[in-house]
């Protein structure tokens, strides 16, 4: 079986379609994997979130490393399965939630001490801890160990933050590669960072291009920069990453970012959005998000979004979703989350055909009078 091969199979502009073939399955891209942070996808069962059309998942390196612990998940077997998801795995390497997350932390070249926001423990992150962890929890593709900074700092702190993850970053790969077997069977990916400037985001490219990875995830964006200098970022940073590799970026996004992403050459996604979103009754359609909640759907006995073919609108009325959402039942939230999941993923089907089929660029711009209404 075949470790990582990445195929591009089609181009349009700068879109491309094509597939991974990893051991555990194929990944078709464009991909959207939704986030299963603590082992779940959040109000949904594994075999549900495959049946949407998801090829592969997040995990949680930090969530998963505090509760239940990677050695557990590794003395249970492993997080395939440990959570009932035979497919692809991909974990994150935990660097983003310790600066988000924890209030007490201590940066140095060595890794970030951190107490735990659970019970206020203390833990040490190193670029050697992270990958020991990813391969405890048998992670497909593991993450880089990296610093995400915030893109309102100065240029000094975001260049000597991005200079820390480049060296982190070949830390990562020197641990990853004593990982033995695990390694001969999973992939690493690289993370570039240098926030919105392109000079530093080249230093950070051509850093890990040097280096070697299996793909190349482009960190630091869908930070509160806004969708409009998160695009003007994107019109450069995936074109300094190697063409033959996958490009991730990471924690986007809305519907209408992963069509201009894409737009502009990226492969993969990941973000907790639609997950989210169906818990606060908020549905995404071709036709613009809907809040479930307003007045004006109580009695609505037409279907969430009539172009959709997921169960939930196959079955259930607005009015029904309107009152679940209001009467907070557990079902409103599984409901719409099974339907968000689903639309991300026939989004990203869309997406794929649309490439493979050259006519990219009609297909964003009937998305966005559709779904943005213009």
């Amino acid at each position: 079986m075949t470790r990582f091969a990445f195929s591009i199979h089609a181009r349009d502009g700068k879109a491309r379609t094509g597939a991974i073939s990893m051991r555990r399955g194929e990944i078709r891209t464009p991909a959207f994997m939704p986030v299963g942070t603590a082992a779940t996808v959040k109000a949904m069962k594994p075999e549900a979130v495959r049946a949407t059309g998801a090829d592969i998942i997040l995990g949680n390196t930090y969530h998963l490393m505090l509760r239940p612990g990677a050695e557990r998940v590794a003395r249970l077997g492993g997080l395939h399965g440990f959570m009932n998801w035979p497919r692809p795995i991909l974990t994150d390497s935990g660097g983003y939630q310790v600066m988000s997350l924890s209030d007490l932390r201590k940066l140095t070249e060595e890794g970030v001490e951190f107490r735990s926001h659970l019970d206020g423990s203390r833990h040490m992150l190193t670029p050697e801890r992270s990958m020991e962890i990813q391969r405890l929890l048998g992670s497909d593709i593991v993450m880089a160990f990296d610093e995400c900074p915030r893109a309102d700092q100065s240029r000094n702190v975001i260049a000597s933050s991005m200079e820390l993850s480049m060296r982190w970053a070949r830390r990562s790969r020197e641990a990853f590669d004593r990982g033995g077997e695990h390694a001969e069977g999973a992939a690493l990916f690289g993370i570039q960072q240098g926030a919105l400037d392109e000079e530093l985001r080249k230093r950070s490219a051509d850093a890990l291009t040097d280096i070697g990875f299996d793909g190349y995830a482009i960190g630091g964006l869908a930070v509160g920069e806004g969708q409009e200098a998160m695009f003007a970022t994107l019109d450069f940073a995936p074109g300094q990453l190697p063409d033959d590799r996958p490009r991730y970026l990471m924690g986007v996004g809305k519907p209408d970012d992963l069509v201009g992403a894409v737009e502009r050459g990226v492969d993969m996604f990941d973000c907790v959005l639609p997950t989210r979103s169906g818990r606060n009754g908020q549905a995404f359609t071709w036709n613009g998000p809907v809040n479930l909640r307003n007045a004006k759907h109580a009695e609505d006995t037409g279907p969430l979004d009539p172009r959709c073919a997921c169960p939930t609108c196959a079955t259930y009325s607005r009015a029904y979703l309107h009152h679940l959402q209001k009467s907070g039942e557990i079902l409103g939230a599984m409901l719409v989350t099974e339907h968000n999941l689903s639309f991300y993923q026939q989004l990203m089907q869309a997406m794929r055909d649309a490439i493979a089929q050259g006519r990219f660029a009609g297909f964003a711009a009937d998305f966005r009078r559709d779904y943005l209404g213009r």
